[in-house]
């Protein structure tokens, strides 16, 4: 992308490296166009799918005529047709993505980094993508766009992204599946901090309408390992009421639960084939898009 050093969250250096990466899904996909992704579909691609019985109508050159040689059964090949993602990607922007302790960024702006490289990569790839940002309630919504050209506003969106508001991931994620209908890829960047329950009734919701989803679970360093010590102020960034801890008493309990939590959200995942990766605001944001790209 030509002008791509104009943008913040697509350096020219990222966009450099995402040339030629591939994004791919695990289940089928719906599309209308020649594409790289294998559709539920039957066509006339070069995937061998399976057999059916010959059927009047059919093209006799589609007939497997060594099976009949064999068998004396008049069976048809079929083949998956290839088709383009469609992609969403729903990008948290609460007021809790504002924060940053040990991490070179904020959870948002790390976020953006997240987001501008998996649209690129989408459509240096010849899919379409959409972004959706969210709290409680979905924010902006643009259009799905499978150009360059038509990535530009949304890449300059995420430059006007402030963390703000209460968040709500399980009635945004069920919204956001309203606006992408049928079998698509879902991304969504989160913190997820809220119940894990909550949270993987949402995730159902969109496995259940067809979607391959991948979540990208964004955390700073801080909240992971919890190294501050002593008695220390803690302000809530949603609601912003104030509590003093003693990080020493607390501290074993809160990496215990943390463990759970981040557990509960994997299994969760793993039900119904989600991609989970998780994403420390001081890793290497193309490091995590690479592992999403290898992990099917």
């Amino acid at each position: 992308m030509a002008d791509s050093t104009g943008y913040r969250y697509l350096p020219p250096q990222m966009a450099e490296r995402l040339r030629g990466l591939e994004i791919a899904v695990r289940r089928p996909m719906d599309g209308s166009h020649q594409g790289l992704h294998r559709s539920p579909s039957f066509g006339s691609s070069v995937e061998f799918a399976e057999y059916r019985e010959y059927a009047p109508g059919d093209p006799i050159g589609r007939i497997d005529w060594p099976v009949y040689a064999r068998s004396d059964r008049y069976v048809i090949r079929q083949f998956h047709e290839d088709v383009s993602i469609r992609c969403t990607i729903l990008l948290d922007t609460s007021a809790s993505m504002g924060y940053r302790q040990d991490g070179p960024m904020s959870k948002l702006e790390y976020g953006c980094y997240l987001a501008a490289g998996l649209m690129y990569a989408m459509i240096q790839q010849g899919d379409t993508v959409s972004l959706i940002t969210f709290d409680k309630d979905i924010r902006r919504h643009y259009e799905p766009c499978g150009t360059f050209a038509g990535l530009r506003p949304m890449l300059l969106g995420l430059e006007e992204a402030r963390p703000e508001h209460e968040g709500n991931i399980e009635a945004a994620l069920h919204v956001a599946a309203e606006f992408s209908k049928g079998r698509s890829l879902v991304v969504i960047i989160s913190d997820f901090l809220q119940e894990p329950d909550s949270i993987l009734r949402g995730i159902h919701h969109l496995y259940h309408d067809g979607k391959d989803v991948t979540l990208l679970h964004v955390l700073d360093p801080a909240e992971l390992y919890l190294p501050m010590s002593g008695l220390v102020e803690i302000v809530a960034l949603e609601t912003q009421e104030k509590l003093t801890v003693d990080f020493r008493q607390v501290r074993d309990a809160y990496l215990e639960q943390m463990r759970l939590y981040l557990e509960q959200l994997r299994r969760g995942c793993q039900e119904v084939r989600a991609d989970y990766l998780l994403a420390e605001t001081r890793r290497d944001a193309y490091d995590v898009i690479l592992k999403r790209s290898r992990a099917v």
